[in-house]
């Protein structure tokens, strides 16, 4: 289907889980928070995501997205353990948040990239992973998530980010 191996399209639907979770997250707390279902369920499906990942070698061998999905699993790692421990002293709740923030930046990668150059069936947006157009594309992403990490800063110096997410 669409040119996915069985594992691919396990990998995709573990993806749009993670996707949906993080955008909830984000959309009800202003943050993925790892002590919420929400935010758990978004680390779990990532991680799954990461590891189905390695498994897919679509675009000839180890490459780009495998090197994408270590890094991601590195960055859940520091929010992990940014969130529940006093590692980074007084930077902590900062780098939990902005860590997660950049985890869903980083689905947006390969989430453009394969679908975009798939889709419409036919005649895909993209060409391929080095189109200008996608090129561009994932800059918005990164614009985005500069300014939302801005936000969120901003929310946790105003104090706003300890009243609405649940604590462990």
């Amino acid at each position: 289907m669409f040119g996915l191996t069985t594992l691919g399209v396990i990998h995709t639907a573990i993806s749009l889980v993670a996707l949906a979770a993080g955008l909830a997250s984000i959309l009800r707390y202003r943050e993925i928070a790892g002590r919420t279902t929400l935010g758990q369920t978004y680390v779990w499906a990532t991680v799954l995501t990461c590891l189905t990942g390695f498994g897919i070698f679509q675009r000839g061998g180890f490459g780009a997205p495998h090197v994408l999905g270590i890094l991601t699993l590195v960055v859940l790692a520091v929010a992990a353990v940014a969130g529940r421990t006093q590692l980074f002293g007084r930077a902590s709740r900062y780098v939990e948040t902005i860590a997660y923030s950049t985890t869903l930046f980083f689905h947006m990668i390969p989430g453009l990239t394969e679908t975009f150059t798939r889709f419409p069936a036919g005649a895909p947006l993209f060409s391929s992973p080095e189109d200008p157009a996608l090129q561009k594309a994932v800059g918005v992403c990164f614009a985005l998530l500069i300014v939302g990490c801005i936000f969120q800063v901003r929310r946790i110096r105003a104090g706003g980010a300890h009243g609405a997410v649940p604590s462990y």
